[in-house]
């Protein structure tokens, strides 16, 4: 019996919706009917619309070939009477009745443009225009001048002549055409105002059949409705076992909500330890690069003093040994100043210095330097071209770029292993490397034999602080160092690696022409120890130094080299002295110096004094902030020597003397 029930309602499910099915089908075909029917009566009440149009211009066409007709009519009758009496009224009267018939001649032809036929009857009607004009005026000039009957004369020879009746034939076969044409239209008129006619009334039947489709619609309607209320009570019973089934699903992700939770407090403080753990591992690297300074410095310091005592007990001894002694001690502190730019421009405490470099001869310099960082189990090899090019670049930046890459190396073959060094000669296209523009470039590579890097790792190996090595290895900041300065440099940095087989990474530096003396910052320290220049006796130099034992030491190598020098600690009595002394002729600052550092100084003399020259005297620059403003004016580096110092001043002074431009940033970043 259940089965039965199941049946027929299954039976009349299928009915319902066999009846539903066709109301829609006839819906949709009703609708396609009615919009076909709208769609031709719209067709063809605009054909309807457009044959009238063409009536009216038909009419117009016709109303202006008898307006032009009368016009050139009314035009010589009135020559006829000017050229009797000779009166400049009826003369005007001429004028005015030819210019109009003219006028309407134009119109004629723009009403006609469409019609190739009508288009060429009226370019004729113009020509006979035109020549009947030519014709009347003579008679009109005759009148004009009042010569008595000289203008009947005229008039008569026009009156005898064929382009008057041409015209007026012109004008009638224009009109006679468009008679043809507007016969045509009106058959068109007719014809698409009887299909307008036709196609309504089916429009009319076919609202009908539309109202009685809706009659049987609304009763499947309503029989729907009764269908869906049946439906909406299953529905409840369902909602409620569906409510339970809610429940139950919101218990459940109530649960794994709390799971998430959990995991999110594991993830983060998993992410704390990391952090952590990362910042465990620079502090070991830092622990690590202050040992390495520490027994560096300390060597450095024991040449100094030792030879410094030395010096001391052998002042009364021979010459020879005090002098001795004394280059040894200058010898340790040479080192000492090389090692703390290398350490600044590790930091990037310090402006680009950029020089002309040959990277082949600073490689073969830093072979020894190279050997003791990565150890005696690695083998060195290197491969230079046979005409090296020179680079426009930082040389302690490029050689701390390069050892870094080294002891990559070193760690990747955990120590043991073959290490390449190679400079060539290449041209690079454009997007062949990178972002590199196309042009001459030097490849300095270095490669290895080690564990080399997996390719998902090789996007990130120059992101900071990202790093392949184990825990405990590297902090991730040496490849991103050489990136920033590769790119700061107009170069780039390419890698190669092939996991247990090796890594390459080579940095690429425009090729420069510029000789050795040619950088835009000019930079003397103690290394460079020359022999003094002659100084002008007298020239007045202020000297802005904080620290006393160096103002001290600054002036009296001052005074030991004919200079007349003024001390003072401090930027804002540095303005004073200037402001009551306008014989000085120079400046050295220091760069970093409480309240006013040296640049902010420079900045203002530079505006009230700009013929006084300006030498910066510098031992770190990166806390100051304003490196950058160092870029174009002479800068000498702590430790410096006398010889150095009394290079530098001299330098300075002549480039003022000269008048050479302090260039700007950015030509000095070029």
């Amino acid at each position: 019996m259940a089965e039965e029930e199941t049946g027929a309602a299954s039976d009349e499910r299928s009915s319902g919706s066999w009846r539903r099915g066709w109301a829609s089908a006839g819906a949709i075909l009703a609708t396609i009917l009615l919009i076909g029917l709208i769609a031709m009566v719209t067709v063809t009440n605009r054909q309807r619309d457009e044959a009238l149009a063409w009536e009216r211009h038909t009419y117009d066409v016709m109303l202006l070939t008898r307006t032009a007709d009368a016009s050139i009519a009314r035009s010589e009758a009135a020559l006829g009477r000017y050229v009797l009496n000779e009166d400049p009224a009826t003369g005007t009267l001429y004028y005015t009745e030819w210019r109009a018939a003219g006028r309407q001649i134009g119109e004629l032809r723009r009403l006609v443009r469409r019609d190739r036929d009508q288009r060429a009857r009226t370019e004729q009607l113009t020509a006979l225009y035109r020549r009947r004009g030519q014709e009347l005026s003579t008679a009109a000039t005759a009148a004009a001048a009042k010569r008595g009957s000289g203008g009947v004369n005229w008039f008569f020879q026009a009156g005898q002549s064929q382009t008057g009746p041409e015209l007026r034939g012109k004008l009638a076969e224009i009109a006679g055409a468009e008679r043809n044409t507007l016969r045509a239209r009106m058959e068109e008129t007719r014809m698409f105002a009887a299909q307008a006619d036709k196609f309504t009334g089916w429009l009319g039947w076919l609202g009908v059949l539309i109202g009685i489709g809706a009659i049987v619609l609304g009763l499947l309607a309503y029989r729907a409705i009764t269908d869906r209320l049946l439906a909406r009570q299953e529905a409840d019973s369902e909602a409620s076992r569906a409510m339970v089934l809610e429940q139950a699903v919101q218990e459940r992700t109530r649960e794994l909500r709390d799971a998430n939770d959990r995991l999110r407090a594991e993830a983060g403080e998993r992410a704390a330890a990391e952090a952590q753990l990362r910042q465990v591992q620079k502090m070991e690297a830092v622990g690590q690069l202050t040992g390495g300074i520490a027994h560096d410095f300390n060597n450095m310091l024991a040449v100094i003093v030792g030879g410094l005592d030395l010096a001391k007990r052998k002042l009364r001894g021979p010459k020879r040994e005090v002098e001795l002694h004394l280059d040894n001690a200058m010898e340790g502190a040479a080192r000492a100043a090389a090692l703390t730019r290398r350490l600044l421009a590790f930091a990037r405490s310090e402006p680009l210095m950029p020089e002309a470099i040959a990277p082949a001869a600073l490689v073969e310099g830093m072979l020894d330097l190279v050997d003791r960082s990565i150890g005696e189990r690695i083998t060195v090899s290197t491969h230079f071209a046979s005409e090296p090019w020179q680079v426009w670049a930082d040389g302690s930046q490029l050689e701390n770029a390069i050892l870094n890459l080294c002891v990559n190396a070193r760690d990747a073959m955990n120590g043991q292993g073959q290490l390449n060094i190679s400079i060539d000669n290449v041209a690079v296209e454009a997007g062949e490397v990178s972002e590199l523009a196309a042009g001459d470039y030097v490849r300095i590579s270095v490669g290895d034999t080690g564990v080399g890097i997996a390719p998902e790792h090789l996007e990130r190996v120059f992101e900071p602080f990202f790093t392949t090595k184990p825990v405990g290895k590297g902090t991730g900041l040496g490849l991103s160092q050489i990136f920033g300065f590769a790119r700061q440099s107009g170069g780039d940095v390419a890698i190669a690696s092939t996991p247990n087989i090796g890594t390459t990474v080579s940095i690429y530096l425009p090729r420069s022409t510029r000789s050795a003396d040619a950088g835009q910052e000019r930079v003397r320290s103690a290394v460079e120890a020359d022999t003094p220049l002659p100084a002008p006796s007298g020239t007045e130099i202020l000297v802005v130094e904080d620290d006393l034992r160096v103002s001290r030491a600054t002036v009296g190598s001052l005074e030991e080299l004919g200079y007349r020098p003024i001390a003072c600690p401090s930027g804002a009595e540095a303005l004073q002295i200037l402001e009551q002394n306008s014989a000085i002729e120079l400046v050295i600052t220091d760069v970093m110096m409480p309240e006013m550092t040296g640049p902010e100084l420079v900045r203002v003399v530079g505006d009230l004094y700009p013929h006084i020259a300006i030498l910066f005297v510098t031992g770190f620059v990166g806390e100051a902030g304003e490196a950058e403003e160092l870029t174009g004016y002479d800068l000498l580096r702590k430790p410096f020597t006398v010889s150095a110092l009394a290079e530098a001043v001299a330098n300075a002074l002549a480039h003022r003397v000269s008048g050479s431009p302090r260039p700007s940033a950015s030509e000095a970043a070029e």
